[in-house]
This record gives C-alpha cells, structure tokens and sequence, in this order.
C-alpha cells in the first residue's frame, strides 16, 4: 500500500504510521489474521465520529450566525450523515487504502458507504491522536469543505431522517414519527445499536449502527429503501 499517496492527497504526515495502519483496518481484517481485539479501527473511529460532530457544529455556528438550533442539528446531520462521509472518503479514494478480510474485499467492501465512513472517520481519530486538534479541525474542515459549503446553501442531499420526516409530515400532518431503542449490545468500546422507526404503534423500518444516531439514520434509511409509507 503506498500510504505516502494518501498522506499526500490528505495533506497530513504523520509522526505515527502505526496509528494510520490502524485506522485503515477493517475488524474483518484484524480478526482473519488474528490480531488482537483492538487493532482495528472501531476505537478511533469513535474519537473522530465524536470530533466530526464538534468541528462541523463550530464551523457552522460561526458561519451560520442566524440560525436556530434546529437548522443548525439538521445542517450538521446533512454532513456528518454516513452518506455524505462516505461520499468524501471516495474522493480521497480511500477505499483503495483499506485492510480488509478477504470476504469482506470479494463482497464489495471498499465500496461500502458504512465501510468507507467509518475509516474516515477513524482516520479523522488518528490524525487527532496524532498530530492535536489543531490539525484534527484542519484537515476534516479541509476535507469536508464543499460539503459544508452545499449544506449551507441547502443544497446538499437531506439526511434520511429528515427526508423521511418530511414524507411523513406532508402525508399525514399531525402524526409524529418515533425512534424506538430496540436493543443495545457490545462492550462500550465496541457498542451496536438497534433502532426501531415506530408510525402510530406500527413498526415501518428497523436500522443498526455504533451509536443512536446512525442507527437512526439506518432505520430512517430502511423505511425509504422499502417505498411502502
């Protein structure tokens, strides 16, 4: 793997290639090979999907210096959203960088967007762990600059809870979309959460992720894909 091209595309060196070698490990990769639970890249994935959130939140506030809160939440969403990280991450060709198992390589892995906006996202951690947060908040506001630049327009693809939310909104006006926590398993440094979408006691889509929040989006996504609301 020539990590010097993807440093060179990321503008970033770093000082630790063992952190950027574990931000590119895919689980199924670390667990054919047998190493040890943590050499993969869940763990920094948490750290950058956590600072993601914070960047993004302060870039817009600055930016965006009328906005309620509530458009704020949905902006940030609409960019931090596994779609839109995965959009990035495939424009930085970072797929072609990845550890992975061989069934996961042979199944299209690389081209997953959970796959690629989790390595993104750790590799966001890495650089954090590595380098501060100085140059954390340079390179993600780097990266995702054109897609903040399209939120704040508008004009960036709407997360799928709110395209759902919106749906729901026109089609029946009063009614109020739910997400239910279904289950919650997992150490907590490796948790996965199931998320129920509920319409008036009717379960209409069902979603999994690392945290509530993309489980959410899973779920919201589900119920899209399946055209029935």
């Amino acid at each position: 793997m020539k990590k010097k091209e993807l440093l060179d595309i990321i503008e970033y060196e770093f000082n630790n290639l063992d952190l950027l070698k574990r931000a590119l490990t895919h689980s199924s990769f670390a667990s054919e090979k047998g190493m040890s639970y943590d050499f993969n890249n869940e763990r920094l994935e948490f750290i950058g999907d956590a600072y993601i959130d914070a960047v993004v939140g302060a870039k817009l506030f600055l930016i965006m210096n009328t906005a309620q809160e509530g458009i704020l939440s949905r902006t940030r969403a609409s960019i931090v959203c596994e779609e839109s990280l995965a959009d990035v991450a495939r424009s930085i060709n970072l797929g072609k960088y990845l550890y992975l198992g061989k069934g996961e390589d042979l199944s299209g892995g690389r081209d997953k967007d959970s796959i690629l906006a989790d390595a993104l996202e750790a590799l966001f951690g890495a650089i954090i762990l590595d380098g501060g947060f100085e140059e954390g908040n340079r390179v993600i506001l780097n990266l995702l600059e054109s897609k903040i630049r399209l939120a704040v327009k508008g004009k960036l693809n709407k997360d799928f809870k709110t395209k759902l939310q919106e749906i729901v909104q026109e089609k029946y006006q009063t009614v109020r979309i739910n997400y239910v926590l279904k289950s919650e398993t997992g150490p907590d440094h490796d948790k996965m959460f199931t998320v129920d979408v509920v319409l008036e006691d009717k379960i209409l889509g069902t979603g999994e992720g690392k945290s509530k929040a993309k489980a959410e989006q899973a779920a919201a996504r589900d119920v899209l894909l399946k055209g029935e609301i």
